[in-house]
């Protein structure tokens, strides 16, 4: 079937004249408010440049807007349920760990804290629910994933509806600026981590930032330091890898995180979302030490396993939702923006996802337990991936999800090194909707939405990371249809 499409907020083609000088302009006000992610091609810790962004800012309903908005606080509520609920999360990834290594070492850390008693029974979720709106619904929004952990993107998207509101004065349509919504997704965000410092409440004590050892993305998260130190200078922020962690700290008599002489008191991942960033027994051996310290972990090992697509599958069974939120109308709400989600365990249901998706692989999408982008498979893939392993245990740390097939817009990507003009090319945009929730099993101390971002990709394009650079990053143009 052919996609529905969305009108430009301005007319378009922009004249060429016009749009190189727009674009000139859009491109330094990018790099002199941070809109910027290192080069990974020719890195150095000594510059910048643009992070992919569209030039206008994308159409998008208001109504479908305001209900993810909305939807924010129960989707955190319930994760937090789920992430709680032993015998739900060990019954729902039983066959992943069988074939499926790094869940299993992430699930084996979590029985091994709990054997030894749970030091900090304390979690902050910094989160963010993502959606595509899918057209044969009407353009409802559909969830894509929920991703809880190293949700980025927040400080960056927070700085771009200031730069589309100065791009559309530029071009005389200063009077469409009413129709972009707020972002505080940064000052949100941090709200979040410097919350859960005071929770701790040791005076001196530090926060910790878990990174990469090579950070590409290092506006998004930077931007994170310098509100806090800004808000409060009295948190002092390391950064530090998995491999630093081993080797320069230690659990004290009272399973106090030290670092430097100091407590730590919240540990923040923007880094051991992947196998990758595991190569060595050393980065587990640091991830259970953080685990079983009384640190305030973001995210807590089972807040990780909460997030992984088993349990997105899994909350889609009928009565799950139900289990976690009671049987009413909020329940029927969250159901509203899932899609397919199928498991292919061997069973019936699993073996007839498997027929489902050699019948027709063009209307789904398979997935693995990862984050981070660029690990989904489409059309052939789909069909080559079941083949080889429709005998094997491999299958079940997969899930079948139906493709969602969104609206398309025109309109420009500006990428570093990029032609100018760029060609004027159909896109798909993707809404995150960011989410802070501070807990234990027994008590939740706060629970807010706190901002959003867009990320927009080339229609014919099927993976939308920016920072695994596939996708722009955006402003929503909220329309009333």
């Amino acid at each position: 079937m052919s996609q529905a499409r969305f009108t430009s907020c301005i007319p378009l083609p922009l004249e060429e004249k016009t749009l190189v000088g727009v674009i000139e302009k859009a491109k330094d006000w990018a790099l002199m408010h941070g809109v910027g992610m290192r080069d990974k091609k020719n890195f150095t810790k000594d510059a910048i440049q643009i992070a992919p962004f569209v030039l206008l800012p994308s159409p998008f309903p208001r109504t479908e807007f305001n209900k993810a908005v909305e939807l924010q606080q129960v989707l955190n509520e319930l994760m937090h349920k789920v992430a709680h609920n032993d015998d739900f999360l060990e019954h729902t990834l039983q066959n992943a760990l069988q074939v499926d290594e790094f869940t299993a070492n992430l699930y084996e850390i979590w029985v091994k804290v709990r054997k030894e008693g749970i030091a900090q029974t304390l979690s902050l979720g910094l989160f963010r629910s993502d959606y595509l709106m899918q057209q044969p619904d009407g353009n409802k929004i559909k969830q894509v994933e929920f991703n809880t952990i190293a949700s980025s993107f927040g400080a960056i998207s927070s700085n771009l509806p200031a730069m589309n509101r100065y791009i559309l004065r530029q071009l005389g349509c200063g009077d469409l600026i009413k129709n972009m919504p707020e972002n505080k997704a940064l000052s949100g965000l941090c709200s979040g981590i410097i919350e859960a410092y005071d929770l701790f409440g040791v005076p001196g004590s530090v926060a910790l930032f878990v990174v990469e050892e090579v950070s590409y993305n290092i506006c998004d998260q930077r931007f994170h330091e310098f509100e806090i130190s800004e808000t409060r200078p009295d948190i002092i922020i390391y950064r530090k890898t998995l491999n630093e962690i081993f080797e320069e700290t230690s659990l004290n008599d009272k399973k106090q995180l030290m670092l430097d002489d100091k407590v730590v008191a919240v540990v923040y991942y923007r880094s051991g979302y992947e196998p990758a960033q595991y190569p060595s027994q050393r980065e587990w051996d640091a991830r259970l030490r953080v685990e079983q310290s009384t640190a305030i972990k973001c995210p807590s090992i089972h807040y990780q396993l909460a997030g992984t697509k088993k349990v997105q599958q899994a909350l889609a069974a009928p009565g799950a939702l139900e289990q976690f939120l009671g049987a009413g109308a909020i329940s029927g709400r969250v159901r509203d923006i899932f899609t397919g989600l199928y498991s292919l365990d061997f069973d019936d249901s699993g073996e007839r996802a498997v027929e489902m998706a050699l019948a027709d692989a063009e209307r789904f999408v398979l997935k693995p337990q990862r984050e981070g982008g660029g690990n989904n498979l489409y059309g052939a893939d789909i069909r080559e991936a079941l083949l080889r392993m429709r005998h094997s245990r491999e299958r079940a740390a997969y899930i079948l999800m139906e493709r969602i097939l969104p609206p398309l817009v025109s309109g420009y990507v500006v990428r570093p090194g990029g032609p100018v003009p760029p060609p004027l090319t159909d896109l798909v945009s993707e809404l995150g909707i960011f989410g802070v929730i501070i807990g234990s099993k027994d008590k939740i101390y706060s629970n807010r939405q706190v901002g959003h971002m867009l990320r927009t990709k080339l229609a014919d394009a099927n993976e939308g990371g920016v920072a695994a650079g596939l996708g722009a990053l955006d402003s929503p143009y909220l329309l009333d249809l």
